[in-house]
């Protein structure tokens, strides 16, 4: 599918469908908007959110019809690149072949670029008759729009869509060695450095805690870090973003049971949102030391897997007794971490689906957000909340990190209750930051649709991808330069 601005004229413009927001939209011509406004003061049309009404050869247009959409009372950014996606997936399902979306200005023509894009997402196809239609061209048009805001719109949106990919992938083609076989891949195509840590290099470096999720598999682990070091980077910080990558998770010994485990191809949704977040930052030039760390593990049941009661030693010296062997991310991440820690991060932040109580808790709607850091913590929340991404902060205090505390061990993974999980998780994380400012990211809740809505199907979100960007993209501006 391809993407584009166009400036000629409305009225000439020959296409499929002329999608119009029914708020923010450009003028048609006054046949055409005598027409809207008559289906408006009728009643037929109401302009709210995910509204849709196709209007069939539309007067002094070129066009084969108009695509009406509702956006509410006023087109932002989140209302924008909802529209456009829903717009594609609309035009994908009537195998429209070329469509334009009509805007006023170009203010929004990012957030509809990435719509767009985030729209036109095909999951990986395993249907022996497949025969989905893609719409094969996208025309914008939108006066004054800025082509490199554009072209930014465009490489988000197409790395959101790596991230939702990756995790709709199954185990079965997706594991450590694979997954990281494909961030390699990825990261030197965007100009990244990259590098990937195997078995050995893992017991060298003391990799004892992401090391025992890992022994109950035929699969290998991995650690792959991916860097960003521009030339022109501002500033001494260096951020590392950290993604939990379980390719599949059957809660190991603790097993899950069937009708939770389906779905655990998706708990390495925080490794393939750092992968699409890295690879933007990249493809965009932008002027800040950025590094990723992935770590990729499979989670299985064998005669060598950790057991309930085991205790192992983490990266940085400390002890965990393994209370629950179903609470591995964080026995994966404690070691990423503190490798990042030892590589120099300044700030971090890490995405993970790590617990269920974060679904409890805030349903799909909010991130949980737990961090040490006021400052970092208000950069993401304002960056997602420009776009319609939504964080939300949970407590953390020092008495949540009681549970967590061990008899015969420094920490335990798992508290003896399930009181607060989403938060006593992230506490024990934070005994492997070592004070660096940091963010943890619980996208359990989100990163999975469980059903499809109007501008994606059912499958990954890629939630927070477009976020991450920003907070790169605004790092001064959150005074963390």
């Amino acid at each position: 599918m391809n993407i584009s601005l166009h400036d000629g004229p409305l009225a000439e413009l020959e296409c499929d469908a002329l999608v119009k927001p029914l708020a923010g939209g450009a003028a048609l011509g006054q046949a055409a908007e005598v027409q809207i406004a008559a289906l408006r003061e009728s009643g037929e049309i109401a302009g709210k959110p995910s509204e849709l009404t196709i209007l069939h050869e539309p007067s002094e247009l070129a066009a084969k019809r108009l695509m009406l959409l509702g956006v509410g009372d006023a087109l932002d950014a989140n209302q924008a690149f909802c529209m456009a996606g829903q717009a594609v997936r609309g035009a994908q399902q009537r195998k429209f072949k070329r469509v334009a979306i009509a805007l006023a200005d170009g203010e929004l023509v990012r957030a509809v670029a990435e719509g767009c894009a985030y729209g036109g997402y095909e999951r990986p196809k395993y249907k022996s008759d497949d025969s989905a239609a893609a719409v094969e061209e996208i025309l914008i048009v939108a006066p004054g729009a800025d082509t490199g805001v554009f072209e930014a719109g465009r490489i988000v949106g197409e790395s959101v869509n790596v991230t939702r990919r990756l995790v709709d992938t199954p185990a079965n083609d997706l594991g450590p060695e694979e997954f990281a076989d494909m961030a390699e891949s990825m990261g030197k195509a965007a100009g990244l450095d990259v590098e990937v840590l195997d078995e050995p290099a893992l017991e060298a470096l003391g990799a004892g805690s992401l090391l025992s999720v890992a022994r109950g598999s035929a699969r290998p682990p991995r650690l792959v870090r991916l860097s960003w070091n521009p030339t022109d980077a501002t500033g001494d910080s260096h951020l590392f973003l950290v993604g939990k990558g379980v390719t599949f998770d059957t809660g190991g010994l603790s097993l899950k049971p069937a009708n939770s485990m389906e779905k655990m191809k998706y708990d390495m949704a925080g490794a393939a949102t750092m992968l699409g977040a890295i690879t933007a930052i990249a493809r965009l030039g932008l002027p800040q030391r950025v590094s990723c760390l992935l770590g990729l593990v499979e989670n299985m049941p064998s005669g060598t897997a950790t057991r309930p009661g085991d205790i192992v030693q983490a990266m940085n010296g400390k002890t965990i007794e393994v209370i629950n062997t179903d609470a591995e991310g964080r026995l994966v991440l404690a070691d990423a971490l503190t490798y990042a820690v030892r590589e120099g991060a300044t700030h971090m932040i890490d995405a993970a689906t790590l617990t269920g109580a974060v679904s409890v808790a805030l349903g799909a709607v909010n991130i949980g957000l737990m961090s040490n850091n006021d400052s970092l913590q208000s950069h993401i929340t304002t960056s997602g909340r420009a776009i319609g991404e939504q964080f939300w902060a949970l407590p953390m205090n020092d008495e949540y990190l009681e549970p967590m505390k061990g008899d015969l061990s420094d920490l335990r993974n798992a508290g003896t209750d399930r009181k607060a999980g989403t938060i006593t998780a992230a506490k024990f994380l934070e005994q492997f930051v070592d004070g660096t400012p940091w963010v943890h990211l619980d996208i359990a809740g989100t990163a999975n649709l469980d059903k499809g809505v109007p501008n994606a199907p059912k499958g990954a979100s890629g939630i927070a991808v477009r976020s991450l960007v920003r907070v790169v993209e605004n790092w001064s501006n959150g005074g963390l330069g």
